[in-house]
């Protein structure tokens, strides 16, 4: 009796199994035909665009400012199914040019689209830059909430720092009111000079927190030995604070990234292409040490060991990459290492301090400061030297 009592609720859950298949397979064949059908209505508003239809306005196709909204649940039913997300990737890559035109035309600060730059390929500048500049505050227009500055030009980076360093976050919120003092013009003239020169001032070399790149004068990266400066981290986070306000102010400062810096700013990883620009001399080396004879390596004709040499204060010494690093002689096996290590100890660990810093100062001025990351992981390099620069091509050394 206990044994058929068993089989009973077996063959229950059988068919109960059965059951739900059947529904989570109807359930995904409903899904593909909503993507099959989101592919035809894209590009039926993409032929609209080539006749310039829905550019004329927004009451001729009033459904378009949902459409946003509808793909992100696409997105969110995908990620159930099996190939699903892929075959919704493609949709929104054949429609590339419309979905980029939504985004810019309908895309709000009070909606959530982190999930289309998970695939960044099916964007473009325009896109990508109207979502990351939605990350910052507003800028108002009223003169009464705005920042004033009164900065003498004899004094411009102490008194620079005095204004936007000390000041509580939320007080730069809704932009800046920059005068000069004993000078009459006012205005977003004298605000965007105002940058310029203040960029002019924390990236100059002389002030020991960023140094140009070798081969490329208009990239910086932190000054590992920054600290000759006292208040240099404090400094780190006014820049940072600087470089955000900027581009909440659609400022173009004419200084940009080295890519070690972004890449660590966006929270990833450096690896060797990532630091031909910041040092040649070491790219060149580490490229020759990784396509060294093995035998040659193995023979200990370099005499190279896990360590470097760091300048500090005037004064050479040696820095151990590892423990034991001294006594690690580095050969055709370990050289792999040996490479990464130095990489991450010279532009990673040596500005370990620096960067925080930084990071938090620009968290200062977004809406959401935890956002921070994600605006670096929203952009290309080449995109954020377009807003900062306004040109990719590089300067002459």
């Amino acid at each position: 009796e206990q044994q058929a009592v068993k089989d009973s609720m077996a063959q229950d859950k059988f068919h109960k199994d059965l059951l739900l298949a059947g529904e989570i397979q109807y359930l995904h064949g409903l899904s593909i035909q909503l993507l099959d059908k989101t592919d035809q209505c894209l590009q039926k508003m993409d032929q609209s665009l080539a006749g310039r239809e829905m550019m004329e306005g927004d009451n001729l196709y009033p459904a378009c400012s949902h459409c946003l909204s509808i793909l992100k649940e696409l997105y969110q039913i995908s990620k159930l199914y099996d190939g699903a997300e892929e075959k919704l990737w493609g949709v929104l890559m054949r429609q590339r040019s419309v979905l980029c035109l939504l985004i810019v035309r309908y895309a709000k600060r009070t909606d959530e689209h982190q999930w289309i730059l998970k695939r960044r390929c099916v964007t473009n500048f325009e896109s990508r830059r109207h979502l990351a500049m939605m990350i910052f505050p507003e800028v108002k227009e009223d003169y009464k909430e705005l920042r004033k500055m009164l900065i003498d030009r004899s004094q411009l980076l102490a008194e620079s720092f005095e204004c936007i360093a000390l000041a509580e976050p939320e007080s730069l919120h809704a932009g800046l009111f920059m005068k000069f003092q004993n000078e009459e013009p006012t205005g977003p003239g004298v605000l965007r000079e105002w940058f310029l020169l203040v960029c002019q001032a924390i990236f100059n070399p002389q002030n020991a927190l960023f140094v140009a790149c070798p081969n490329d004068q208009r990239r910086f990266f932190p000054y590992p030995a920054s600290k000759v400066h006292p208040l240099h981290l404090e400094y780190f986070s006014f820049a940072g604070r600087v470089i955000a306000l900027a581009l909440m102010q659609r400022v173009q400062v004419g200084i940009v990234f080295d890519r070690a810096f972004f890449l660590q700013l966006a929270g990833n990883s450096i690896t060797l292409e990532d630091i031909r620009d910041a040092d040649p001399y070491l790219y060149t080396s580490c490229k020759q040490i990784l396509d060294m004879d093995a035998d040659f390596i193995d023979s200990d004709a370099l005499g190279l060991t896990f360590v470097r040499e760091v300048e500090e204060l005037g004064q050479r010494k040696v820095v151990e990459l590892c423990p034991g690093g001294k006594n690690l002689v580095v050969n055709s096996k370990n050289r792999d290492k040996y490479v990464d290590i130095l990489i991450q100890d010279h532009f990673v660990t040596s500005i370990s301090e620096q960067v925080p810093h930084f990071v938090n100062g620009f968290a200062d001025i977004l809406s959401k400061s935890k956002l921070q990351q994600y605006f670096f992981q929203s952009l290309d390099l080449e995109d954020l030297d377009s807003i900062l620069h306004g040109s990719v091509a590089k300067y002459p050394l």
